[in-house]
C-alpha cells in the first residue's frame, strides 16, 4: 500500500506528462515544443457529459474542514505513537503534516526522532521547593506561578507570556518554539501556549497552526483568488491539474496560476511576465519615439511639421527626420515636411542601423499586440458570459420555463451550453499564448496550428450566438414557440461539437 509522500512523489513525476495527452490538449514533443492533440468524445448523452464534468480529482475544504482533518491527524498520530496530542502536533509539523513519514520515521529510530523535534523520553519535573528562581528575569517566584516544558526549566508567568508574545509576533516560526533556555532543545507545544499567552496571541496562534497545515502539506494549497479563505486538496485521479474552488475561481493545482489548460505552465509564466514587464513599454518607445539630439530623453511626434522642440528645459529645435538642428534647416533642405539631407544620407546607409533597430521594434510590438488583443478578447468574453451564466440561473431559466411551458429540467441544455462557451473561452484565450510562442520557422507545424484554431473560433462563435442571441428571441416571446425544440436541438449539437 502506497503512502501519502509516495503519492505526492507519483505526482511530482507526472508533471512532466501531463501535457501530453488530453481532451482538446496541446502534447509536448520530443524537441520541447508542443502540438495541439485532439480526443475523440463520441457521448452524445447530456446526464453522461454532466457527468464526466463533475469527475474530479481534489477536494475543496473550508475553515472547519481543515481544523477537522488537522484534528484527525493529531488524534491517528496521537493514538498510533500512544503519545500525547501536543507532542503529537510537534511531530506532524516538524513531518510536514505527513502521518505516514511520522510513523515511518518514529518506528525507524525513535530516540533520534525524539531529539530533532525536541521531545525528551522522560518529563522533568520543576524543583519542589516552595519559591524557584526564574531562568529569565531570576527573580524567586512562588512554584504555583512557575511553568516549564518537558525539560523542566522553569520560568514565571510574565517571562513566558512575553517570550511566547515575542514568538508569535514574529510570524508562523512560533510553530517551532523552543524552550527559553539558550542550552535546551525542547518543544513548546500548543497546551502551553493555551495555558499561558493571551487570548489574542492564542488565536494568532492557532491560525499559523492551521494555515501551516495547508502551507507545510504537500497535497495541499490555499486557493490564489483574492480573499479566499478555501484550500484545495489534489489527489492522483484523471491527470488533470484544474481545480475549480468553491468561490468559482479556477487555477492550475501545478503552477497556482488562472485555469490554463491545454496550455502548459511554462508558457503560461512566459506570457504572464511579457504582459507584466516594461519590455513592450521600451519596444513602443523605441518604435514610436526618437531622442533628443541634445538631452536624449524620447520624443514623440504628434504634428504633421518636421519641425521638433523639445519640452523645457531643453527647448532644442531638431529636424525630425535627420535629427539635424533645425536652423541649418530651410528651403534648400526640403522645407518644412520633407528633408534631403535625411533622403540623402539614407541612401549612403547612415541611417539604417537606426532605422532596422526601429523597424524590429514596431514589427515585434505589433506581432505581440495581434496576440494580446485576441487573448484579452476572449477572455472578456469569457467575463461576460459568466455574468450571463449567472443571470440565467438566477432568474432567467425560471422565466423561459414559464414561458416555453416546459419543466426547468428539460432546460439544462442551455446551462450545458454556456458552461461550454465559459470553458471554450478560457481554453481558446490561452491558445493565443501558445501562439505567440510558437517558433517562427516551423511553418508547418504554425498552418496546422492557426487552422485548427479557426476552426475551434469558427465553431465557438456559432455556439455563443445561439446561446446568446437566438435565446433571447424565446425570452422575449410572450407564449410557447412551436421551433423551440428546434432550437434544443441546434444548441444541443453545437454544444456536443466541442466534446
Amino acid at each position: 500500500m502506497e503512502s501519502e509522500d509516495d503519492m505526492h512523489d507519483a505526482n511530482d513525476s507526472a508533471e512532466d506528462d501531463f501535457y501530453s495527452g488530453g481532451e482538446a490538449g496541446l502534447a509536448a514533443s520530443d524537441d520541447g515544443d508542443a502540438d495541439y492533440d485532439f480526443a475523440d468524445h463520441d457521448s452524445d448523452d447530456s446526464a453522461e457529459l454532466l457527468s464526466h464534468r463533475q469527475q474530479q480529482n481534489y477536494s475543496i475544504l473550508s475553515e472547519v474542514d481543515i481544523k477537522r482533518r488537522q484534528e484527525d491527524d493529531i488524534n491517528r498520530v496521537s493514538t498510533v505513537l500512544s503519545i500525547s496530542k501536543p507532542e503529537a502536533c510537534v511531530l506532524l509539523r516538524n513531518y510536514n503534516w505527513s502521518v505516514s513519514k511520522v510513523h515511518d520515521e518514529w518506528f525507524a529510530d525513535e530516540e533520534r526522532v525524539r531529539k530533532v523535534v525536541g521531545l525528551p523520553e522522560k518529563h522533568i519535573e520543576m524543583p519542589n521547593d516552595r519559591e524557584v528562581t526564574c531562568g529569565i528575569c531570576f527573580e524567586s517566584c512562588p512554584l504555583g506561578s512557575m511553568s516549564a516544558a518537558a525539560c523542566g526549566h522553569p520560568f514565571c508567568g510574565t517571562c513566558w507570556r512575553g517570550y511566547i508574545s515575542t514568538a508569535i509576533s514574529d510570524g508562523p516560526g512560533c510553530l517551532m518554539l523552543r524552550c527559553p533556555d539558550p542550552s535546551c532543545a525542547a518543544a513548546v507545544g500548543q497546551d502551553m501556549i493555551n495555558s499561558l499567552a493571551d487570548v489574542e496571541d492564542t488565536e494568532k496562534y492557532g491560525r499559523y497552526l492551521r494555515r501551516s497545515y495547508i502551507e507545510d502539506n504537500r497535497k495541499t494549497k490555499w486557493c490564489p483568488a483574492p480573499g479566499c479563505e478555501y484550500a484545495a486538496e489534489f489527489v492522483m485521479g484523471s491527470g488533470s491539474y484544474d481545480v475549480n474552488c468553491n468561490c468559482s475561481y479556477g487555477f492550475c493545482w501545478n503552477c497556482t496560476e488562472e485555469a490554463h489548460r491545454p496550455v502548459d505552465c511554462a508558457t503560461v509564466s512566459k506570457w504572464i511576465l511579457k504582459n507584466s514587464a516594461e519590455s513592450e513599454n521600451m519596444n513602443w518607445i523605441l518604435a514610436n519615439s526618437k531622442p533628443c539630439p541634445k538631452c536624449k530623453r524620447p520624443i514623440e511626434k504628434n504634428q504633421g511639421c518636421m519641425h521638433i522642440t523639445c519640452t523645457p528645459p531643453c527647448k532644442f529645435e531638431f529636424c525630425w527626420l535627420c535629427l539635424g538642428p533645425w536652423s541649418e534647416h530651410g528651403e534648400r533642405t526640403g522645407g518644412f515636411y520633407a528633408c534631403n539631407r535625411y533622403e540623402s544620407a539614407r541612401q549612403e546607409g547612415v541611417y539604417d542601423e537606426s532605422e532596422r533597430r526601429r523597424e524590429m521594434a514596431k514589427n515585434s510590438l505589433e506581432r505581440y499586440t495581434h496576440y494580446y488583443e485576441r487573448w484579452a478578447a476572449n477572455q472578456s468574453s469569457r467575463q461576460k458570459a459568466l455574468g450571463d451564466l449567472q443571470s440565467l440561473q438566477n432568474d432567467k431559466l425560471e422565466r423561459l420555463s414559464d414561458i416555453q411551458s416546459q419543466p426547468e429540467s428539460q432546460l439544462k441544455f442551455i446551462i450545458e451550453a454556456w458552461l461550454q462557451i465559459v470553458e471554450c473561452r478560457r481554453v481558446l484565450k490561452w491558445t493565443y499564448a501558445y501562439g505567440f510562442y510558437l517558433p517562427e520557422h516551423e511553418h508547418a507545424k504554425r498552418q496546422f496550428f492557426e487552422y485548427l484554431q479557426g476552426e475551434a473560433e469558427s465553431g465557438l462563435e456559432r455556439l455563443h450566438q445561439c446561446a446568446e442571441k437566438e435565446l433571447q428571441i424565446y425570452l422575449d416571446a410572450e407564449s410557447p414557440s412551436k421551433d423551440f425544440n428546434d432550437f434544443r436541438t441546434k444548441l444541443a449539437g453545437l454544444t456536443r461539437s466541442f466534446h
